[in-house]
């Protein structure tokens, strides 16, 4: 299935601030691995972005995981090449309840 309303997708600032920053409590082991498989680091956070942005709209392999009260849940899982590497990501989504778009929760390298 496609995520409702992919391409209206929104990253917030998870990607640079989360997913890739190595200096993040929780997010730092993402940015290591971001940039140890895939060569994806702050300098480069808009291949991640596009990425995540172009599975959103275009992939028909997402998963609606339910709702957890705050909203529908979706995972979505796509393979991401770079000149480094090719590597499968896991992202999810929630459209948040009174919203028709999905906003990334997180996303990391399976």
């Amino acid at each position: 299935m496609k995520i409702p309303n992919g391409d209206r997708a929104e990253l917030g600032t998870k990607v640079e601030d989360y997913s890739l920053n190595s200096l993040h409590r929780q997010g730092q082991h993402k940015a290591r691995v971001f940039e140890s498989v895939l060569g994806i680091t702050l300098a480069n956070a808009n291949v991640l972005r596009t990425a995540l942005l172009h599975a959103a709209a275009n992939s028909e392999d997402a998963v609606h995981n339910g709702h957890n009260g705050y909203g529908d849940l979706y995972e979505l899982r796509f393979s991401l090449a770079t000149p480094k590497a090719t590597a499968t990501v896991l992202s999810a989504w929630i459209i948040r309840n009174g919203e028709d778009f999905p906003r990334l929760i997180t996303c990391f390298i399976l």
